[in-house]
């Protein structure tokens, strides 16, 4: 008899337990609590679902959970920008040479500038070659004129890192025009190279070196380095029984001196005689001034 109930009253106690709602663990409120799966649940047995509060995100996970429709993508610096950036180590003198701004700069340096374009793709195409094969930059100052009939050899000689120059609209002796006419024919100029391009030049070139006090003010109104230059290559006077590539690395060569400012033009034998150029200067010991690194609002 006393068997027996000790049977009936623990099969009692199983009942009531079995019957009984398993309660779930406290929730935890702690940020540090791991959410990592119990070794029952990566076993495949079912584990009660945890609820716990979410911590306030940082500002670096805020950065990753923002929708990347709201995200502000790192700005891109535009060409202009880029520009500004390089550091202004030269300045012009009065004699149109170039020189180190510190006294203590690298003096033996050229400038390369090309005038009276745009004129061939495929001509433009092979000074930028040579320009590219000797890490050069040069002065492109060009007419509008020229620019209006070709907007497409502009946009070349930009995307091809050529530094803008303006050389007046119709490449008239400009000390001899009213000082409306000088307005409108730099004006226009500015305002083609805007308008195809996004950007002004920074240097000015009177055609044939022929300027006036009034030209150079305005110039200068327009935030452009006035020049004409310190040696001259000469190709333009040669006619078609002279135009011998030699003759333009000679004649630069016998005016080279520290911050020559080299005149040449886009032609044909200027072209052919770039690369020879520019290898005798660096065997010379001379550097090639990148434009943008000269100082312009210093007249």
């Amino acid at each position: 008899m006393k068997k027996t109930f000790v049977t009936l009253f623990s099969a009692a106690l199983l009942l009531s337990a079995c019957g009984s709602t398993v309660q779930p663990p406290a929730q935890s409120l702690s940020p540090s609590s791991s959410s990592a799966p119990s070794s029952d649940t990566a076993a495949g047995t079912a584990a009660p679902v945890k609820q716990e509060a979410a911590a306030a995100p940082s500002p670096a996970e805020q950065a990753v959970q923002k929708p990347a429709a709201e995200q502000t993508p790192a700005p891109v610096p535009s060409p202009a920008q880029a520009a500004t950036e390089i550091k202004k180590e030269y300045k012009m003198n009065k004699n149109y040479d170039i020189v180190p701004i510190d006294a203590s700069g690298n003096k033996k340096v050229v400038l390369l500038t090309f005038d009276d374009g745009p004129k061939e793709k495929e001509l433009l195409d092979s000074l930028f070659d040579t320009l590219d094969k000797h890490k050069a930059k040069a002065i492109f100052f060009m007419n509008g004129y020229r620019i209006k009939s070709h907007p497409e050899l502009l946009k070349l000689v930009d995307e091809r890192g050529g530094i803008l120059g303006n050389h007046s609209y119709d490449h008239i002796d400009l000390k001899k025009q009213t000082n409306e006419k000088v307005d409108q024919q730099l004006d226009d100029v500015n305002k083609l190279m805007k308008d195809i391009v996004g950007k002004t030049p920074q240097f000015f070139r009177p055609p044939f070196g022929s300027g006036s006090d009034y030209v150079k003010e305005k110039a200068k109104k327009e935030h452009m380095l006035y020049m004409t230059w310190s040696n001259g290559s000469l190709d333009w006077e040669m006619t078609n029984a002279k135009n011998d590539p030699k003759a333009v690395v000679k004649n630069v060569l016998d005016q080279l001196h520290a911050g020559s400012n080299i005149l040449m033009h886009e032609l044909p034998w200027t072209a052919q005689a770039l690369d020879q150029l520019l290898a005798q200067l660096e065997e010379k010991g001379y550097s090639f001034v990148d434009p943008r690194a000269i100082e312009v609002d210093v007249q």
